[in-house]
């Protein structure tokens, strides 16, 4: 009982998180794991899809602007 418990728990967290907290998880979690943007300094320097993801960060971060 005590780990469906913990699920929702963590579902309730996971629907309650801001698009822009999400947005940068989504992107450590992949540069984290990723041997191309391991090896640089710059997001924008990394594969395709840690690209794209670090490109919808900076869309949450701004609002949306842009």
């Amino acid at each position: 009982m005590t780990s469906a418990r913990g699920s929702r728990v963590q579902a309730a967290v996971r629907q309650a998180e801001l698009p822009m907290l999400r947005a940068y998880r989504l992107w450590f979690e992949h540069a984290r794991k990723c041997a191309d943007c391991k090896c640089v300094s710059r997001a924008q320097d990394g594969c395709a899809h840690g690209q794209g993801l670090w490109g919808t960060y900076r869309s949450a971060y701004d609002g949306g602007a842009g």
